[in-house]
């Protein structure tokens, strides 16, 4: 086929396609997004901080001016020396199976979706590194085979230069795909530049991916495998301008998140809630919340039971109860120790011992749990703990929402001693308290009902609140995910400290 009368994807049929073999490129192909540097950026501020983003910001106009005036391989060149260069290779996979695969996931171009989803066996030839992109290809898209340029490396980590063939772009692609296919002739290719060209003319079928007009990504629900969990603390894809945006206001955040985490853990509950608007932080509180519990009459005090989004939740719901709640926990940073409101006691995850606490805990007053066990960044519900529905009657769901715009409060990965100021460097960042309505006793472990079956329903009751679906995830799957571990943190006997978190048998 000459290579100068490629159609273009929209032309290709998808139907009858089961046995067909599809080698496509990447950026500009299979993604939306023609430039690969937000993913490079991602990996620089993950992995190396605000300093490796700085420094790859900077040589991204000579990256530019070597890609389009002088050599396409040259200015991917220094985008890789200047991103990787002294990096653990283990912390880029990780970045690669835990950040990436969101980012990439919302950028998916429709048509080309389409075509590469249809055929049996699927290969994605790309100049890309490939320890960036085939956790994601192979894991999300059920790609067979992940061809891109290989990263040298010494005593496990790298050093910023490729090996031999070097970039893979123009006849490198070509000679890639000879030697992975030999003699066999893959049905069809998919590319978007004239690079891409020469491995297209390949396979017996290629077709162009046209820059414009414009589509709309696929979404999320489409993919053969939703993306639940993610790590990483950026928010928006970082773009030129993005990264440069979030190089000037991580200072200026700092100093705020400063100021914010000072004004709630030193003024008096009652009004921190005023002080969080004036300092930027927007606190919505929805529904009728219950009024303290009186010792005098020797009530059990009430069970609030959250949806976990961060480790503020506990202190969102002290904001907007105008008193602070106690709350239970065992995995935080001796940091967000220090810095907290409110009182928690940290659990030892021996159930009976556990059990004993709790109820002691409630007839002192009201107390916050987090069934979930860890955080959940998607609108999914994690599976609840049903431990809790066996320990009172006096329970009251509560739907807890979040809204960060530059920064996530989480992470599995970090140092979870910085989710505070992370959450608090966003320049509005917002919360929504809504409390609903007290669980009627006929619903309760005390009429007869199984402790999962309360569980199972209070997660119904949030979830339907906040549109989210609920799963049978729970905190080992999150970390298995996104950190490779299982989650588990060490058990130490500590006496009941004050802390800022919030969880049944973990905190993020």
């Amino acid at each position: 086929m000459a290579i100068a009368n490629f159609p273009t994807v929209d032309n290709c049929s998808s139907v009858g396609r089961e046995k067909d073999t599809v080698v496509a490129d990447l950026d500009g192909t299979l993604l939306r997004g023609r430039s690969s540097f937000p993913y490079f950026a991602l990996i620089a501020f993950e992995v190396g901080g605000v300093l490796r983003l700085l420094f790859l910001l900077l040589c991204s106009p000579l990256a530019g001016i070597l890609y389009y005036f002088f050599s396409e391989a040259a200015g991917i060149q220094v985008l890789i020396f200047a991103t990787f260069v002294g990096m653990k290779v283990s912390d880029i996979e990780s970045v690669a199976r835990a950040v990436l695969p969101k980012f990439y996931s919302t950028d998916l171009h429709p048509e080309s979706y389409r075509v590469y989803t249809s055929c049996g066996k699927r290969c994605v030839l790309t100049a890309n590194p490939r320890i960036m992109v085939e956790s994601f290809l192979k894991g999300f898209l059920e790609t067979d085979l992940v061809l891109g340029t290989e990263i040298g490396t010494f005593k496990g980590r790298a050093t910023g230069f490729v090996l031999k063939p070097g970039v893979l772009v123009g006849e490198n692609k070509a000679n890639a795909l000879r030697k992975a296919f030999g003699e066999v002739q893959p049905e069809i290719g998919l590319g978007d530049r004239h690079t891409d060209f020469p491995f297209m003319a390949l396979c017996k079928e290629g077709y162009v991916v046209p820059p414009k007009p414009e589509v709309e990504a696929v979404k999320n629900d489409k993919l053969p495998k939703p993306i639940i969990f993610h790590d990483g603390r950026l928010v928006q894809k970082p773009t030129p301008l993005m990264a440069l945006i979030t190089i000037i206001w991580i200072p200026i955040g700092l100093i705020l998140a400063i100021m914010r985490v000072a004004a709630g853990a030193l003024l008096p509950m009652p009004i921190v809630y005023y002080a969080f608007w004036a300092l930027g932080v927007r606190v919505t509180i929805k529904g009728n919340p219950p009024p303290p519990v009186k010792k005098s009459n020797g009530k059990s005090g009430v069970l609030f039971i959250c949806s976990h989004r961060t480790l503020l939740d506990p202190i969102f719901l002290s904001t907007a109860l105008g008193r602070k709640i106690p709350a239970v926990t065992y995995s935080l940073s001796r940091l967000s120790e220090i810095i907290s409101p409110i009182k928690t006691v940290r659990l030892t995850r021996d159930r009976a011992n556990d059990a004993s606490m709790i109820k002691k805990l409630l007839q002192e007053g009201d107390l916050a749990i987090c069934p979930e066990g860890t955080t959940c960044r998607e609108p999914f519900l994690l599976r609840f703990s049903a431990m809790f529905a066996e320990l009172t009657d006096e329970l009251v769901p509560v739907a807890m929402e979040n809204r960060m715009s530059m920064f996530h409060g989480t992470t599995a990965r970090g140092w979870k001693g910085m989710d505070t100021f992370y959450f608090f460097m966003n320049p509005s960042p917002a919360y929504v308290v809504h409390f609903l309505n007290k669980l009627p006793k006929e619903l309760t472990c005390s009429s007869g009902k199984p402790s999962h079956e309360v569980a199972n329903y209070i997660q119904r009751v949030i979830a339907a609140t906040l549109s989210y679906e609920c799963t049978t995830f729970t905190r080992k799957d999150k970390y298995r995910a996104v950190a490779g571990n299982d989650g588990t943190v060490e058990n130490k006997s500590i006496k009941a400290n004050k802390v800022m978190g919030c969880s049944l048998w973990g905190a993020n």
